[in-house]
């Protein structure tokens, strides 16, 4: 049994995997940046989830050495290495890129072990297709990674290239203020400039469009209030100065849409340079991962470029599919260290 594991900045992921095959998935909210006992609690569920976990080997990628709780990525991950290590003892294995670290050597060698996770995901993949791009945009960021020959071509491996590059994109469809995609909007029949303040997410817009599933919404609204069609439309129209009485729950879904759409420019832009820089062919698809999965969906549409689900690559069965998808990279870790095990 192995229990592969994404200790994320928001989110803990954690697959459960025997003789190969994925038993199941399951995600916690862990708002790391409030203190390291969220993990604790976290790790607290999945044990009570899984109690046969106590006896598992633990594959680890992780992305959580980013909050703001640690001076410096290097105490991040050393932190989080002896939480997990202390947890599930020797048996706990870290995932550096290229191999797998005890946790001595992944403390030592942190920038291998730091914000591994996409590295992870594209390996599985690598294995299963000649050429394909991995587009996985979770609650928080995206990642773009083309993949062929078997390996990753990712261009850099640390996240300020990857931001440079276009491999890392700080969006998702959960977390992501909606200030953050455009300066200006289009309402009705004008254009405004964007308020620049965290009134609402870009969980406002998919809970109107009806494309977040609820599982994934899993943290508190911008100001704290409920999460339905009302208080989600009273967040947004406060993003250019209205109050939700001003239109009505129509014109309100309409204007989520036009949200949708420049998160979706954003995102697009940034695969195209992708794609521009690795030179794969026109038939190679987009891989879709991550709980904002809809998007690639549609994006691969825009591009004329078929998708696959991650799921489907990983042989996962229907009942784990969009869990699997949600949760890749401790998906992907579990299977490379089953497979690096038997």
């Amino acid at each position: 049994m192995i229990i592969g594991w994404d200790i994320g900045g928001a989110h803990v992921k954690a697959a459960w995997v025997d003789a190969g095959r994925v038993r199941d998935v399951a995600l916690w909210a862990c708002p790391l940046w409030q203190g390291i006992a969220q993990l604790d609690r976290a790790l607290e569920a999945a044990q009570a989830r899984w109690p046969e976990a106590t006896y598992a080997s633990h594959a680890v990628t992780m992305t959580g050495e980013m909050v703001d709780l640690f001076e410096h990525r290097e105490e991040g991950v050393a932190s989080l290495v002896a939480r997990l290590a202390n947890a599930f003892g020797d048996r706990t294995h870290f995932f550096g890129g290229d191999g797998w670290l005890d946790a001595n050597l992944a403390a030592r060698h942190w920038r291998r072990v730091a914000s591994a996770n996409w590295a992870a995901s594209a390996a599985l993949i690598a294995a299963r297709l000649d050429a394909a791009l991995l587009v996985d945009i979770g609650s928080t960021t995206t990642d773009i990674i083309a993949v062929a020959g078997g390996r990753a071509h990712a261009r850099t491996s640390d996240d300020p290239a990857r931001l440079a590059s276009g491999e890392l994109v700080y969006q998702g469809v959960v977390r992501t203020p909606l200030c953050a995609l455009a300066s200006r909007i289009v309402f009705g029949d004008r254009e405004f400039n964007v308020m620049n303040e965290f009134f609402a997410t870009t969980a406002d817009v998919y809970r109107l469009t009806g494309e977040l599933d609820p599982a994934f919404d899993l943290h508190p609204p911008a100001d704290g209030g409920s999460k339905d069609v009302a208080a989600s439309c009273r967040r947004i129209a406060r993003m250019i100065g209205f109050d939700a009485r001003d239109a009505n729950d129509r014109q309100w879904i309409g204007f989520a849409a036009r949200w949708r759409a420049a998160q979706l420019a954003q995102i697009r832009g940034n695969v195209a340079r992708v794609l521009a820089a690795s030179g794969l062919p026109a038939q190679a698809p987009l891989v879709a991962a991550g709980c904002g999965d809809f998007l690639v969906r549609a994006l691969a549409e825009s591009i004329g470029r078929r998708s696959v689900d991650f799921d489907q690559l990983a042989g996962i069965d229907r009942q784990y599919a969009t869990w699997a998808r949600a949760c890749a990279p401790s998906v992907a870790v579990a299977l490379l260290f089953d497979k690096e095990t038997r």
